[in-house]
Order: structure tokens, then sequence, then C-alpha cells
């Protein structure tokens, strides 16, 4: 994996601002990949970035770090739909350029 493309996706998920989320697929969009892909480099981020911030497309939190994510979008105050993110009200629209790789 790219180290651009880990470095991009760090990039935008350090972006998202406390009580938003974003897809998987929006972050691919944004820099130019594919979903699959952000969800791999998200495997290779740290612990300092928000990762239960970033979502399925239909809402569904990620299933990674013992299942942490549900626990971490309750507790920003994340409008839910039952076990889903309600992304009409919770989803960022990240806006400017996109950010250079390093």
């Amino acid at each position: 994996m790219s180290t651009d493309i880990v470095a991009e996706v760090r990039a935008e998920v350090a972006a998202i601002p406390a009580g938003s989320v974003a897809s998987y697929g929006a972050i691919a969009e944004r820099i130019g990949t594919s979903p699959r892909q952000v969800g791999r480099a998200m495997s290779l981020l740290d612990e300092g970035v928000p990762w239960w911030r970033v979502v399925h497309a239909d809402g569904t939190p990620a299933t990674c770090h013992q299942g942490q994510a549900p626990r971490r979008l309750a507790d920003e105050g994340i409008p839910m739909r039952g076990t889903r993110v309600d992304m009409r009200r919770a989803r960022h629209r990240r806006e400017g350029p996109v950010p250079p790789s390093s």
C-alpha cells in the first residue's frame, strides 16, 4: 500500500469533526481511490486518528477495535437510526481542496 494513500486517508479522517462521520466511499472519492483501499489504509493508522467516524455507506459502524465504534459514536452524540448512523444528519461534507500527499 502506498504511503501516500495512507497519508491522504489519515488527513481526511483527521478532518472529520466530532459529531460527524464520513463513509469509506466518500473518502475514496475525495482522494481518488476505492473504498476497499480506504479500509486497508485505515487498518494502518495509529490510535490517534478518530477511526470510529468512518462508517459504511449505509451508516453501519466499523466492527474493528473490539466493537468500540458504536459507543464512541454515541459519546459524540452522533445521531443514530437503530444500530446505524443517520447519514442524512451526521454526514460530514468536506469542502475545499484535497490535501496534498506527503
